[in-house]
């Protein structure tokens, strides 16, 4: 038997994994939690994807296990054995703004547990392929530095810049910089998911990714600002823009795009590999570039303001460079733009939340 197993099953980029790897393999195991719901509140409750995806899925298992405790991982990993092909560890407190509060809690979850299901993979599983969800993040605040230019509706990168063309690459360095407390515990993460490639020989791969989104994110204001502020523009509740004028630049890359990433490396997976993972120059905005294009698909105007107070650990401009992943894996291309993105958010937050427009 083959099988993937995902870990934040529920979340967006483990619901859009189970998704597409439930018909390519015979199981597909999720576990999850639901610790969103305690970071960010009935907001970020995932409990609707949970029960969409035993609905939707008949090939699909799901376990309520914490990653932090390896008596609740353990018996999962003996029961299924080496049958498990392909992990995918979307598991995370995802945060920075929320890190601060419970820096244990960050760092149990997206350090400590990233080290248990590595060491899970290592004694049950050695052969499967382990693919983790980083972060941009992990860069901290060495983005803030590049020589950046002000426009009408954003910030952009000074033209001469290498980085202008594609975004920046895998080589910025992620040392000698502030991070935020979220920043950290994912450098952690991230080097560890290196480390037992390079050093073990295991199959693992990191993308650090830029803004994941698509219809499936429960989106809350500390968290998954695409979806948030769609929801906002539905429902008409307040949104607050925080910093650098609203001209802060993210790329940002639909959650079937990234899985699909993560799909091309399975089949031929490089041990220990690092790869940007984002919109880079074919999806991306500003927040105030977001905000107009939100009214326009939901026909209101939004309630919102702004603070002149940016966020710690907050990219100025941020722009991913695929370069590398795509000369390793020439195939793959993104399969939506902002727009088309938006739009299905628009349309699947409309049936969810059952809003008349």
């Amino acid at each position: 038997m083959n099988i993937a197993l995902v870990t934040g099953s529920a979340g967006l980029i483990g619901s859009e994994s189970v998704a597409f790897f439930s018909e390519k393999f015979d199981l597909v195991i999720g576990v999850d939690n639901n610790l969103r719901q305690y970071f960010f509140g009935a907001d970020g409750s995932t409990d609707w994807n949970r029960d969409r995806l035993k609905d939707s899925y008949t090939n699909y298992r799901h376990y309520k296990a914490d990653i932090r405790k390896v008596e609740e991982l353990e018996p999962i990993f003996k029961e299924y054995g080496t049958d498990i092909k392909l992990i995918v560890h979307a598991a995370a407190q995802p945060s920075h703004d929320w890190a601060a509060r419970e820096p244990f809690t960050d760092f149990t979850v997206n350090a400590n547990g990233t080290l248990n299901m590595l060491e899970m993979n290592r004694q049950h599983c050695p052969e499967a392929v382990f693919i983790f969800t980083s972060t941009n993040k992990v860069y901290g605040d060495n983005p803030n530095y590049l020589p950046l230019v002000e426009t009408e509706t954003r910030w952009e990168i000074d033209e001469s810049h290498p980085y202008f063309a594609n975004g920046i690459d895998e080589h910025m360095s992620i040392d000698h910089t502030k991070h935020s407390l979220f920043g950290a515990s994912k450098v952690a993460a991230d080097i560890l998911v290196q480390e037992y490639g390079r050093y073990f020989g295991m199959k693992t791969a990191v993308f650090r990714g830029g803004c994941l989104t698509g219809p499936n994110h429960s989106g809350a204001q500390l968290h998954g600002f695409l979806s948030y502020l769609m929801k906002c523009a539905i429902t008409g509740n307040h949104y607050t823009i925080f910093g650098y004028k609203g001209k802060q630049v993210r790329d940002n890359i639909h959650s079937h795009d990234l899985v699909n990433m993560f799909w091309h490396f399975y089949q031929n997976p490089r041990p220990g590999e690092v790869y940007n993972a984002g919109g880079g120059r074919h999806a991306n905005c500003s927040m105030l570039e977001a905000r107009i294009l939100c009214e326009e698909i939901s026909g209101n105007k939004m309630n919102f303001s702004y603070s002149d107070t940016n966020r710690i650990g907050d990219h100025i401009w941020y722009v991913s460079d695929l370069s590398k992943f795509k000369s390793h894996y020439p195939d793959w291309n993104w399969e939506y733009d902002l727009r088309q993105t938006l739009v299905q958010m628009h349309d699947s937050m409309v049936k969810r939340l059952q809003v008349q427009i």
